[in-house]
């Protein structure tokens, strides 16, 4: 692959120089970003950011490990009942060679062409939202989830890990940036977008909604189905060795502050952020609109029905969400009331560009995190930057605006995407999105371009494909880490990294370095990391750490909780080995 000649003589009419020049002459490999031809249906960043991790020339690069999985891992310290948390042994690094014959001496040949940080699936998430449906728990345990109150100050952690890392592990290089690759909110609720934008650009955040002196919700109803932390009740949980913490609820919703990313940071849209309760058509029933925002609640139904609507929401037989409010109305005698609140109402493709594109969230920045008016104009979520003089990064809109939590991609933003790689063949890409290429099988219509066909993820994964600059694919959704490897035609090759949630245990986010080995081979480094919470918890400990490190804990002993989310030893620290294209 040859070294990029010109693509900032694009569409845009600007000069990559000057762009840099107005940006304080920041250098190419800092992750600034810029828009690729952007015209109606294709936009990125229209300004650069004139900040990075650089290493000075007085500094040599060495890998930096402190802080990552490679040094430390949370592990239990007891092996029955509710098990408490401590320092476990590192996770070692893996070679992977099924895509190219890894080289011997290419540690001291290499150089990197890029490196930033993954954060995925935070599902930020309004506990006391009257649409929530917590009470499915009577069908299977794990749809309400205990540490679910305490996600604020677990994703203000791992923006405290990310900005305490002095270089990338594998090589030392500066972070240029960190891309969020969706399911940013749990919702789709104005009140947890505007959340995720303080935790990511920093501010002082209160996750609360409703009554703004206490809580009120499933935690403090006196159901047995559900943790209650502040009572003596002896609920299914504290059956299984979950605490009473006296004050647990009254923390979870006091103010706390994030500091803000210290590097540029990207957005990539997902199911949850886009579509109601992550399940439910964009352009669904007005009736879950407005009790969204109302003044009751539905927390405890029968197993049987709980069953039966659990099964149309894994099925995607109610796409729209005209069951759920069937189930809702026949169900409105158990409502209990709470106080409504209009912050809780659901947010739009375009609130959420407007919140992106919004000043006061631009932190370190880019202008729009990616998005751009360009994208508010044509109605699209999807855009592509330069990661470096080397690497594009192209972020995708995989969401179906028809209805469930599956996946695809729309003809317009297939072709287009076809088209960013052929234009930008003189760079490396790097592709980002929501679902994985397994999670693309939901094809209806987008209400908006009912005409339009739907494309799944093996037809991605044929695109992609084709083209040699291609270099990963990186996604979340699953809430597992998995690296696949994928051979396309003319024996090109790519890397597909999945990579696990910061909801459920483990807990992880993901640093990405992509190098040169300087022998007719690339590698693309993947290491994991925690949040900056301690990995021990005391339960006397309250403050926003303590509450950062229990939401650790209460994760890893969550009923029905998979305990295979870690993936294997491949699919965590690695080093993937391609051929150049």
């Amino acid at each position: 692959m040859s070294r990029i000649r010109s693509v900032a003589t694009s569409a845009l009419g600007v000069n990559r120089r000057t762009v840099l020049a107005a940006a304080g002459a920041v250098s190419l490999s800092a992750g600034v970003g810029y828009a690729l031809r952007p015209t109606d249906s294709e936009a990125a960043t229209t300004a650069p950011v004139a900040h990075a991790r650089q290493a000075t020339a007085a500094t040599p690069l060495a890998p930096y490990t402190k802080g990552t999985t490679l040094a430390s891992v949370a592990a239990p310290r007891n092996s029955s009942g509710y098990r408490r948390l401590g320092d476990g042994p590192g996770w070692s690094r893996v070679v992977r060679g099924e895509l190219a014959t890894p080289k011997s001496g290419r540690a001291g040949r290499r150089t990197t062409l890029a490196a930033f940080v993954q954060l995925t699936d935070l599902h930020l998430m309004d506990v006391q939202h009257p649409l929530r449906w917590e009470f499915l728990r009577a069908a299977d345990p794990h749809t309400w989830r205990p540490q679910e109150a305490l996600t604020v100050p677990g994703a203000i952690a791992l923006v405290e890990r990310v900005n305490a890392l002095k270089g990338a592990p594998a090589t030392g290089a500066p972070l240029h940036f960190v891309m969020t690759t969706g399911d940013n909110t749990d919702n789709n609720a104005h009140s947890e977008l505007e959340w995720f934008m303080k935790v990511m650009s920093g501010g002082r955040i209160s996750p609360n909604s409703g009554d703004p002196r206490h809580y009120e919700g499933v935690q403090n109803s006196g159901l047995k189905l559900f943790w209650q932390p502040d009572a003596t009740l002896r609920d299914n949980d504290k059956a299984l060795g979950f605490p009473q913490l006296k004050g647990f609820l009254a923390a979870a919703v006091r103010e706390v502050r994030s500091p803000g990313l210290n590097l540029p940071w990207y957005s990539t849209v997902g199911n949850h952020d886009a579509l109601a309760l992550g399940a439910y058509g964009s352009r669904g029933d007005r009736y879950l609109a407005e009790a969204a925002i109302g003044g009751k609640k539905l927390m405890q139904v029968p197993a049987a029905d709980a069953k039966k609507l659990l099964a149309s929401i894994n099925n995607g037989t109610d796409p729209k969400g005209a069951g759920y409010r069937d189930f809702l109305k026949a169900h409105a005698r158990s409502m209990r009331s709470v106080t409504p609140d209009d912050r809780r109402a659901p947010y739009t493709p375009a609130d959420y560009l407007k919140a992106h594109l919004d000043p006061a969230h631009q932190g370190l920045g880019p202008v729009g995190h990616g998005y751009s008016s360009a994208n508010l104009d044509a109605g699209t979520q999807y855009y592509a930057f330069r990661i470096s003089e080397d690497v594009i990064g192209i972020s995708l809109d995989t969401t179906d605006a028809g209805g469930h939590y599956e996946g695809s991609l729309g003809t317009a933003q297939l072709n287009w995407l076809d088209g960013t790689l052929k234009d930008n063949k003189d760079s490396y890409a790097v592709v980002f999105s929501h679902h994985t290429s397994t999670s693309m099988d939901n094809t209806r219509p987008d209400p908006a371009r009912p005409g339009e066909k739907r494309h799944s993820g093996a037809e991605v994964l044929s695109v992609l494909g084709a083209h040699a600059n291609v270099l990963a694919w990186v996604n979340g959704h699953m809430h597992r880490n998995l690296i696949t490897p994928h051979q396309g035609s003319g024996g090109r090759s790519f890397w597909e990294i999945s990579t696990a949630s910061h909801i459920d245990f483990p807990h992880l986010a993901r640093i990405i370095e992509l190098v040169d080995n300087k022998d007719g081979t690339l590698s693309v480094f993947t290491t994991l990391i925690e949040s900056a919470a301690p990995h021990r918890t005391d339960f006397t400990d309250l403050s926003q750490t303590g509450l950062a490190a229990l939401y650790r804990e209460l994760a890893y002993n969550a009923p029905g909780a998979a305990k295979t989310l870690a993936g294997g030893a491949g699919d965590r620290n690695t080093e993937l080995v391609l051929k150049k294209g």
